[in-house]
């Protein structure tokens, strides 16, 4: 390796960790795939959340849908709320495989470049605000399914109720829109950290084109 490649690739380092010593290109290697690597430790954290939910939730809409087989609003809630937790359960389990999935003999800039590749089509593509047009349909559906089953009475039943005329709709008005702006909030903070994340590993991609 000569001396001028091996200045360059400090320079590149440096201005990801300023306190690095003196290295050779195969240990900063090592060190730029680690930093990668943390920057996309976050993405894979909620990533993994995100299956667990939706796993849970599809066990839920099992068990509740065989309890209430009789119940048909409420079979037609479930299954439209499953249709939604299905897809979004598929799609994160193809990120979560394709990031997990990707050949450890790549170069450091192809290692980089298909994981940037993945998470533009994610964060930039053609759905990338899907969610905040779902979350409000999956709150309904969810709440209506939770209290249907909770209160032991038939869908229609429930929504003809004394007490859901006088007393749950109250709490549905007060407490949706909290939860609405709580969801929202955290969406919005989740998808700008994903974002800032992904600029990293872009610049990091270009410093890294430099050299060739």
């Amino acid at each position: 390796m000569s001396t001028d490649e091996n200045i360059a690739l400090q320079k590149i380092w440096k201005n990801v960790d300023s306190a690095v010593n003196q290295k050779s290109k195969d240990e900063l290697n090592l060190l730029l795939i680690s930093k990668a690597k943390q920057a996309l430790y976050k993405f894979v954290v909620i990533n993994a959340i995100a299956i667990f939910v939706c796993i849970a939730m599809i066990v839920w809409l099992i068990i509740t849908s065989i309890n209430r087989q009789h119940d048909f609003l409420l079979l037609i809630n479930n299954a439209m709320l499953g249709a939604v937790v299905l897809v979004s359960l598929y799609f994160g389990l193809s990120i979560w495989y394709k990031l997990k999935n990707i050949k450890s003999d790549t170069s450091l800039k192809a290692w980089l470049e298909i994981r940037i590749d993945i998470l533009s089509k994610w964060l930039t593509g053609r759905f990338q605000k899907v969610e905040y047009y779902l979350f409000p349909l999956l709150y309904l559906l969810t709440f209506l399914s939770i209290h249907v089953y909770y209160s032991g009475l038939g869908f229609r039943e429930l929504l003809k109720s004394e007490k859901f005329l006088t007393e749950d709709v109250w709490g549905i008005l007060i407490f949706t829109p909290i939860i609405l702006v709580l969801g929202f909030r955290f969406m919005i903070k989740t998808r700008k950290y994903y974002l800032q994340k992904l600029d990293f590993l872009r610049d990091l991609y270009g410093r890294l084109g430099n050299l060739d």
